[in-house]
């Protein structure tokens, strides 16, 4: 009898549109597949802000527990979700080809947010000129915005995509961030977006990852079909950023690295979580000598002033 590969998914709408992606990939060479629908804790507590949470892996740990006890063969998750450290006896098996990383901001049509959200870094003379109401769940995008507006109010925005754009709608924010690869997969973007060109990603943001058991060489091969080695890469180095400076999902840290020319260029940072304070590294190598990019970077930045503000965030944790 012909085996049939049993796909783990979170039921939201991103999620499945993620999880029909790998499926469409595997029946393309010849593969029966079916999907198997979980929620994760992440999608039934939608009040405490994620990085309140006090866990790592929130989206993915149930998906890694099916996998495990052998009710699901592979799962489907977006990369930046994905803890630094697999659960033991769960491997990599392929990484999708990355869609933009960008973060956007959906802001209301009434708020002078969306004109100003890309200006010119504000200026001590201006910058109390400048304020903003905005959601977003992302201690991450929460720091940076701070870092660059610091007179705004942050509320926390929870839920799918489709509720978190439904909120944005009912509310009295000026706008709130969400990440592009997923409002554009599931053609939600609204008209009233602007990328934040100068908002670096989450690591691995914009990736899709699928994970199978150990030793499985039979899902391991057949997720082997549409690995994207660039993307995994990239998604590693930076992924070996975020574990090198402080291992965790929900953190104040930003990372980005992408393939041009034979070249591997990485650019990160880490930013206090109230926005006082950020600080950055750039670095560039070959393909071929960029396996180990993402901890130079992190020893960079632990190296200098950055050393201050992981520390801070470990013992605010």
């Amino acid at each position: 009898m012909k085996r049939k590969i049993r796909i783990g998914t979170r039921e939201s709408q991103l999620a499945l549109w993620q999880a029909n992606e790998v499926k469409r990939l595997l029946e393309t060479k010849g593969y029966d597949t079916e999907l198997v629908l979980m929620k994760s804790e992440g999608d039934i507590d939608l009040v405490t802000p994620l990085y309140a949470l006090g866990v790592q892996g929130v989206f993915t740990k149930t998906l890694d527990a099916a996998l495990l006890s052998d009710r699901i063969d592979i799962a489907v998750h977006s990369m930046k979700d994905v803890p630094t450290q697999l659960a033991q006896g769960i491997v990599q098996t392929a990484v999708l080809p990355r869609a933009t990383f960008k973060d956007i901001l959906v802001y209301k049509n009434d708020s002078t947010v969306g004109k100003k959200a890309n200006d010119v870094f504000p200026t001590e003379s201006n910058i109390q000129d400048i304020s903003f109401h905005i959601a977003t769940s992302s201690i991450r995008r929460k720091a940076q915005w701070l870092h660059r507006f610091p007179n705004t109010t942050i509320d926390n925005l929870r839920g799918n995509v489709n509720t978190r754009l439904r909120k944005v709608d009912e509310s009295n924010w000026d706008g709130a961030i969400f990440a592009a690869a997923g409002l554009e997969r599931i053609n939600l973007r609204p008209e009233n977006s602007i990328e934040l060109s100068w908002m670096l990603p989450a690591p691995a943001q914009g990736a899709i990852m699928v994970v199978a058991r150990e030793g499985d060489d039979f899902c391991m091969e057949a997720c082997a079909h549409f690995n994207c080695s660039n993307t995994a890469l990239c998604a590693k180095i930076e992924r070996d950023f975020l574990k090198t400076l402080l291992g965790g999902c929900s953190t104040p840290i930003s990372a980005l690295a992408e393939v041009k020319d034979g070249q591997v260029n990485f650019r990160g940072n880490i930013v206090m979580p109230d926005g006082s304070k950020k600080v950055e590294v750039s670095i560039t190598k070959a393909v071929a000598e960029a396996a180990n990019l993402g901890v130079d970077a992190a020893e960079n930045i632990l190296a200098g002033e950055g050393k201050e503000i992981v520390e801070k965030v470990r013992n605010a944790g």
